[in-house]
């Protein structure tokens, strides 16, 4: 087993990690920008290095900078977290190097699933659903038309490196698609220094449903089930929660299985999530694999009783999987709690934060770095806290979300707090009855 991990990240995912670590008996060095010198991270880890300025480019993305902190504190492990560098090949490859392990997706697996078109055509070869269109980056706006007009519109235009909804374009009809073609190539190539695209049919009426899995270094996978995260806004989740409400034991079977064929044909280590796009008629097709722990984790370790971190590293140190899959026994939701102003487009809101009172009780989980008097800084991305609740039923759940929301006091920042608490109150939302639209159609009321 490993006797320190630098965990190479910041805010809640970082403290997540430190809390499983200690509970391991494992050592842990925190690195911090100097934006973050406050955040709890930084005070409970049993070392922390400061490894630069506040821009991400000059500490969080510097990976020199983290090699050098593991390497001065003798770190055996590196954990990632989420975002950064937790699916960077080059940063894998950096740590086998340097003889560090990296507690994540070996940079062979990153290449082959960080790219959306290399991850399906593998996928096609392991026999996963898949959504009709491009098998791989298209060529040139003839081979786009052509494809288009197999597939049926409406279809969407893709960014090969995408992430965060850049890069992509719905086309309903065949006039509007040399514009989505060049307005996409023109993001994708800002944003990620590639213009490289691929097509797909549209699914009509979406639910965004991903399968958590587990793979050893045995060749051996399992999987958790499911989690549903339709409810976004420009493909960026709000609110989470497990089992889906859209779900039947039959889907269940049949996803779980498919997702578990997934991480078996390509050898994956480690825990990923393999999302689907489910449609109105319950067919369901590949979209993504996430060769890391996700945001959205804690609702699958409530559900299961299982901490998922401490597979992570139990299966970093060469402990196999037991083979077995897990399915929710109880009901989840998690609510992202950004800095941010729901009132006024979502517009973030950084600043000091002069009142914090966190909520309680049964079935309560809150992850958060922040506190009273604490600097949400500028630099990084808005979202703050994460609040999980559990109970017996998703009614149950529900009425415990908002009990929970309604003691939730942050102040100071604007937060998505009142954002969330008018979801759980929407009969869409109650009914189970949303997609990934359901916020096209969403209001704030005053």
């Amino acid at each position: 087993m490993f006797k320190k991990i630098l965990i190479a990240n910041r805010g809640e995912i970082a403290l997540r990690v430190i809390r499983t670590c200690k509970e391991m008996g494992i050592k842990t060095v925190a690195v911090y920008s100097t934006a973050d010198a406050e955040s709890l991270h930084v005070k409970f880890a049993d070392e922390a290095v400061c490894i630069g300025p506040a821009p991400s480019s000059d500490s969080y993305l510097k990976m020199s900078n983290i090699i050098a902190a593991a390497e001065i504190t003798n770190a055996d492990a590196i954990h990632p977290g989420y975002g950064f560098l937790s699916e960077n090949a080059k940063f894998s490859k950096l740590c086998e190097e340097h003889e560090i392990k990296f507690i994540g997706a070996t940079a062979e697996m990153i290449d082959k699933m960080g790219d959306k078109a290399s991850a399906k055509s593998t996928m096609i070869a392991a026999g996963v659903p898949c959504i009709p269109g491009s098998e791989g980056i298209i060529a040139d706006f003839e081979e786009c038309e052509k494809l288009a007009d197999e597939a049926g519109y409406p279809v969407m235009l893709k960014a090969t490196a995408g992430g965060g909804g850049k890069g992509m374009r719905a086309v309903w009809k065949k006039e509007d698609l040399r514009d989505a073609w060049d307005s996409a190539r023109m993001e994708s190539k800002a944003a990620f220094g590639n213009d490289g695209m691929y097509l797909e049919k549209l699914i009509e009426e979406p639910r965004h449903i991903e399968i958590q899995i587990v793979g050893d270094s045995f060749g051996k996978a399992c999987h958790l089930s499911e989690r549903d995260c339709s409810v976004q806004r420009r493909h960026q989740k709000l609110t989470e929660e497990t089992p889906s409400p859209f779900m039947t034991d039959e889907l269940r079977e049949k996803m779980g299985e498919a997702a578990v064929n997934a991480a078996e044909y390509i050898k994956y280590e480690g825990a990923g999530t393999v999302e689907f796009l489910v449609d109105k008629h319950r067919n369901f097709y590949f979209m993504e694999m996430n060769t890391r722990i996700q945001v959205e984790h804690p609702i699958t370790e409530e559900v299961v009783n299982y901490d998922l971190i401490r597979e992570q590293i139990l299966v970093a140190a060469g402990v196999p999987v037991s083979g077995k899959n897990y399915y929710p026994n109880l009901h989840s939701i998690e609510c992202r709690i950004n800095a941010e102003d729901p009132y006024n487009g979502f517009r973030p809101s950084p600043g000091k934060i002069t009142t914090f009172h966190a909520p309680g009780g049964h079935g309560i989980r809150l992850d958060t770095h922040v506190y009273s008097g604490y600097m949400i800084p500028p630099n990084y991305d808005s979202m703050i806290a994460k609040l999980i609740v559990t109970a017996q039923t998703r009614e149950e759940a529900i009425n415990k979300m908002k009990r929970a929301l309604d003691e939730f006091v942050i102040e100071g920042v604007k937060t998505t707090i009142p954002f969330h608490r008018q979801l759980m109150d929407h009969p869409d939302y109650i009914a189970g009855n949303y997609t990934t639209k359901f916020m096209e159609g969403f209001e704030m009321e005053a």
